[in-house]
């Protein structure tokens, strides 16, 4: 797969589609609402995956996983540690619990920090 899972899911619009990142990360559409921590409605039905809240969960989603794909061998690795990898700085919630509460900006920063030489 890929290491750039952007190039693969983002439309011909601009938007992330949520049925190919579905894909992409070997899940289903209802699973892709559970770990972002969006209702269901809004990765199925096209009139609620195109507003602005949940592109942008969306993006982060798929920025945070391209982040960490770089480091981890790949799209697949990055998808279980985002997951599943404790992050202390944060109390051990993982990535997805913290995309989940609309935290997203702190998973970057974190990663941000990490890519720089920064402790975890």
């Amino acid at each position: 797969m890929n290491n750039n899972l952007l190039q693969q899911v983002i439309s011909t619009e601009g938007f992330v589609a949520a049925n190919a990142l579905a894909k992409a990360l070997h899940i289903t559409q209802n699973e892709l609402a559970d770990f972002t921590g969006l209702p269901r409605d809004s990765v199925s039905k096209k009139s609620r995956v195109n507003s602005r809240g949940t592109q942008a969960r969306l993006r982060d989603t798929v920025d945070i996983i391209n982040r960490v794909s770089e480091w981890s061998g790949g799209v697949g690795r990055a998808f279980a540690w985002f997951r599943s990898q404790p992050l202390p700085s944060f109390g051990d919630k993982t990535a997805e619990e913290l995309v989940k509460e609309g935290r997203a900006d702190v998973v970057k920063a974190y990663l941000a920090r990490i890519a720089e030489g920064g402790y975890a």
